[in-house]
């Protein structure tokens, strides 16, 4: 097997630091040895920090360059951290018109490091933390809005019934489970009582829009979890599928959209600043783009662009939780969870506006 090119990590991008010990390394390399053909070692691990949920890591060997995903150790929720459907869902869509990095391998056995694991190859291009691609230059940064724009519109009208997903999700009542979902998660993760997040949880059940057709669903479609061209402005990997499934196709575009109803020191939104002057493109700039490649971009309401500023509160809080917990994953978790009640303030500002 001809080795993998040497390439930048398919995975958003953060301080980087040894790997943590609890990874079995020798394991791990006798495990790849014997279940990728033409794999050898000795390996070399590093550990890319930065995010919430499932470690990340590089794995490099004289054959190889690989970026390993995996479960969190210790105990876990069951639905929690599914780096099988992560592997499942992008080796569905591996040779289809939505850009996914190549999956290599996945191991149930936790016998190996101790959680399920996957392997995938290593992606060249470019990681944008925020939303105003301060790092990219302006002439790209609507070029590449637009490419994130149809890469949505072609992962939505992907046939997930042809790519063997029929069982990945249930297409109908999307937006009734996940506002009863998120609201369980509110008042099992809360650290204090926000009037504005009650009021959202009394709004959403009574403001369901009608549902359309069901796609696949990425979860988390944003800025960051875009990986863009080394020199060209266009979109080369879908990155952090963990979320993924069945369902309302608003729903990413709501998350996305949240750039546009949050403040730049707000988890780096865009609400306030010269788009123009940035070369940045609006909402409905992205709408339209999104609805000429095919999308249902018509069906887009303020429902939700409440219902993702609703679920960013809930995931806010959370971290909060688990920051006075001591186990949250990133140290900026205490900062971060106190996003929640801003957020949330943004979404009743909508309702108190009438927006549609």
């Amino acid at each position: 097997m001809t080795a993998l090119a040497p390439m930048s990590p398919a995975v958003p991008t953060g301080p980087v630091a040894p790997a943590p010990p609890r990874l079995a390394i020798p394991a791990l390399e006798r495990h790849l040895a014997a279940a990728i053909p033409g794999f050898s070692g000795p390996v070399s691990v590093t550990y890319i920090s930065g995010g919430q949920s499932n470690p990340t890591f590089f794995v490099d060997s004289p054959t190889h360059r690989l970026v390993l995903r995996k479960q969190p150790g210790g105990e876990v929720l069951p639905s929690a951290h599914a780096v099988d459907r992560e592997h499942r869902i992008q080796a569905a869509l591996a040779g289809s018109d939505v850009p996914v990095p190549p999956m290599v391998h996945f191991c149930a056995d936790r016998s190996v490091i101790g959680t399920p694991f996957y392997v995938m190859g290593r992606v060249e291009g470019r990681v944008f933390a925020a939303c105003d691609l301060a790092d990219a230059a302006p002439q790209e940064r609507r070029a590449i809005y637009r490419s994130a724009a149809e890469t949505l519109a072609r992962l939505h009208a992907v046939d997930w019934r042809a790519a063997g997903l029929s069982d990945y999700g249930r297409p109908d009542g999307y937006f009734e489970r996940q506002v009863a979902r998120w609201t369980r998660q509110w008042h099992a993760s809360r650290t204090r009582d926000l009037p504005e997040v009650e009021r959202l949880i009394d709004w959403l059940p009574r403001h369901f829009p009608q549902g359309g057709e069901a796609t696949i669903v990425h979860g988390d479609f944003r800025i960051g979890n875009l990986m863009i061209h080394p020199t060209e402005p266009r979109v080369v990997a879908v990155l952090d599928w963990e979320l993924s499934t069945i369902g309302d196709p608003m729903a990413d575009i709501a998350h996305f959209g949240v750039a546009w109803d949050t403040r730049p020191d707000e988890y780096g939104g865009l609400l306030g600043l010269d788009l123009a002057g940035l070369d940045l493109p609006d909402r409905e700039d992205f709408l339209g783009w999104y609805g000429a490649a095919g999308g249902q971009a018509e069906r887009f309401c303020a429902f939700h662009r409440i219902f993702a500023l609703f679920r960013y509160a809930v995931i806010f809080e959370g971290i909060a939780a688990r920051a006075q917990q001591g186990n949250a994953a990133s140290g900026e978790a205490a900062a971060v969870g106190r996003l929640s009640q801003n957020f949330a303030r943004h979404a009743v500002a909508l309702i108190d506006g009438g927006a549609r």
